[in-house]
């Protein structure tokens, strides 16, 4: 046991989350063999094993996943400690970890990262975009230092900071331009696209129409909303976006864009972190840079 290290903590960590020997070592930027010597070496200091070896994957042994819960609260640990350094030089330099949701990722990205990029040059900026929940677990699991999701997340462990609003519009083939804006009732018995499950804005969407997932209906769900846009081109059915993809999303397609009157189906936007990072002061810094992006962007009504 005295041999183990946290590289190897780290190496470990990576192979598990990924399954597979390949992409682990790119993910911790070493070759293939040197991992698999790593993780031999930690597995003959614990005298057990940890992965289950198959031709395409791997997986956790039973003891390999009671240790890697342990490990992570090991390395969350170490992330904290160097956050407090951080935190305690006053400025924000090194390593930050954001995660944003695809809804928000593609519009607000390239706005966000010059400022914070021209407020420090020392940021060394990691971006992950996915979904709220898993956004919420790399939160929790040290992985993230913030995230910059639709609110309210209601997770007792987390900050939230609302940053702005913005309202949801429709998305119509273009030979529907003109015709009287159709209501929740009405969007009920039209062919909505929506994303696919795990996205907050299909749950925002249904809930604006006062429908559930559970409700049988004919759909087609899209990865992406440019997917969903172009399928509306196509005239495939109809659906929902945020104001700030309109001028990226309505461009590449035969749309039309019509606008909700009341209630307006709406959604605010903010940035979560755990309580108790140490960083918690330089993240609310962040969330203004944020907000004023979000500004400049156009990006609805700010908080």
């Amino acid at each position: 046991m005295n041999n183990i290290t946290l590289r190897q903590f780290r190496y470990f960590e990576a192979l598990a989350q990924q399954g597979h020997f390949g992409r682990a070592a790119d993910v911790c930027s070493i070759s293939q063999p040197a991992l698999s010597m790593q993780i031999k070496e930690l597995e003959t200091s614990l005298g057990t094993a940890l992965f289950e070896r198959g031709p395409r994957h791997v997986r956790l042994t039973q003891f390999g996943e009671e240790f890697a819960l342990r490990v992570r609260d090991v390395l969350r640990s170490v992330d904290e400690l160097e956050d407090l350094s951080r935190a305690w030089k006053g400025r924000l330099m090194g390593r930050l970890r954001i995660g944003v949701i695809p809804t928000v990722a593609p519009y607000l990205l390239p706005t966000i990262i010059g400022n914070l990029a021209r407020m420090n040059a020392e940021l060394d900026l990691q971006i992950r975009e996915t979904v709220t929940p898993k956004l919420l677990q790399d939160l929790a699991d040290g992985r993230l230092d913030t995230a910059i999701v639709a609110l309210p997340v209601s997770e007792p462990s987390l900050t939230e900071v609302a940053l702005f609003s913005e309202t949801f519009v429709l998305v119509r083939p273009k030979s529907d331009e003109g015709k009287p804006v159709p209501d929740r009732e009405m969007l009920r018995e039209m062919r909505l696209l929506l994303l696919e499950e795990g996205h907050c804005f299909r749950d925002q969407a249904l809930s604006f129409c006062s429908m559930t997932s559970a409700q049988p209906r004919e759909l087609m769900d899209g990865s992406s909303l440019t997917t969903l846009v172009q399928m509306v081109g196509a005239g495939i059915g109809v659906t929902l976006i945020p104001e700030m993809a309109v001028s990226v999303e309505a461009r590449s397609a035969s749309v039309s864009i019509a606008r909700f009157g009341s209630p307006l189906p709406m959604r605010t936007i903010g940035m979560v972190w755990r309580k108790t990072s140490p960083l918690a002061k330089q993240l609310l810094q962040i969330s203004e840079v944020v907000r004023r992006s979000a500004g400049q962007a156009g990006a609805g009504q700010q908080h």
